[in-house]
């Protein structure tokens, strides 16, 4: 059976850096002054340095009132800024004349919609030829990292000459509003923008793709939610996913995860960092090394969370880094639905 490999991922965020200005802003909203007491807190304890946006500041793209801001008005600007994000991340493959013997091109994205779309501009300005097979993954949340592999790694296992493009382009800041409600504004303090670009061939270099489990977590269905609304996109990121997420990835989960093997088989774990308090569950349940998670924390530190582009950047980090052994990525979202994968560097 063939193998799908990673050979390379390639990342790209905006060139502003807003989480300080985030703080300050989100700060200034609270009326009650146990509200922002609270908020304060729980922003120094984030363990996020940098979150990247599209546009400079808040005031500079929301004004003096990001409700005022409507949904059209926000997907303008995500097909304003959205393309060159995803272009710069191939580019930064360095494909050349390479790029024209992609036969597949996947574009995921949670965060914004308009066709003709992403996967065009791909095609225009990075050499991808107009024959390639072209799907889109959307509006599947955090997880669709990881579902953007698992069908590239289906696409090269039955067409073994198959080069497949993945691009993964979010604008998560589009999405802010401004709002009283505490667990809103802490589910906006870790979102921001990003792109990652990734080639799977069955070329034997990089990370290899050995399995795929999803996970469905019972009475969690209201835990995340995403849904589009007059003032952008609504979401919902419960206080309750840590725990949920604790109780689920108990010892008989993890062995469907892990295909019968223990935890500690495992030496890479490529966690998607959906804030600070989901990779201390992930580690508190699984028992790991305190460093398990060092690529998923780096990321968290100076990114954020950038929806289904986040655990990209993870297994960017690890390739980056000569990182080896057998790994587990795992990915959340809505659902609550945990999207795992297993691999090994070639």
């Amino acid at each position: 059976m063939t193998i799908a490999y990673i050979n390379a991922i390639s990342t790209a965020v905006p060139e502003h850096d807003v989480h300080d200005d985030f703080v300050a802003y989100a700060d200034s909203t609270f009326t009650l002054r146990r509200k922002q007491l609270l908020f304060r807190r729980m922003a120094d304890r984030a363990q996020i340095s940098h979150r990247w946006s599209a546009f400079p500041s808040i005031a500079s793209f929301y004004g003096d009132d990001p409700n005022a801001v409507d949904t059209q008005a926000r997907m303008q600007e995500f097909e304003r800024t959205a393309p060159g994000l995803a272009v710069r991340a191939v580019d930064g493959l360095g494909l050349g004349d390479a790029a024209g013997d992609i036969t597949h091109l996947i574009v995921l994205t949670c965060t914004g919609f308009y066709t003709p779309g992403i996967d065009f501009e791909i095609m225009k300005q990075c050499g991808v030829p107009t024959t390639a097979e072209r799907t889109q993954v959307g509006f599947m949340g955090c997880f669709a990292g990881i579902n953007g592999l698992k069908l590239a790694h289906h696409i090269v296992r039955s067409e073994p000459a198959a080069k497949v493009l993945v691009v993964s382009v979010e604008l998560c800041s589009l999405h802010m509003q401004q709002t009283d409600d505490l667990e809103t504004m802490l589910s906006f303090l870790v979102f921001g923008d990003g792109a990652a670009a990734v080639l799977v061939t069955a070329e034997s270099t990089g990370l290899a793709m050995d399995s795929f489990q999803a996970l469905m977590i019972e009475d969690s269905r209201d835990l995340i939610t995403w849904r589009i609304g007059g003032m952008g996109f609504d979401m919902v990121l419960s206080g309750k996913v840590p725990g949920s997420l604790s109780r689920a990835l108990d010892e008989t989960t993890m062995k469907t995860v892990l295909s019968g093997a223990e935890t500690s088989s495992i030496d890479l774990w490529a966690v998607h960092p959906g804030g600070r308090s989901i990779l201390d569950a992930v580690e508190g349940a699984l028992h790991l090394d305190a460093d398990a998670l060092t690529s998923s924390r780096r990321v968290l530190e100076n990114y954020g969370n950038m929806s289904s582009a986040t655990v990209l950047f993870v297994l960017a980090d690890m390739l980056e880094r000569g990182d080896t052994g057998s790994g587990c990525a795992m990915a959340f979202g809505p659902g609550l639905t945990a999207e795992t994968m297993l691999f090994h560097a070639a």
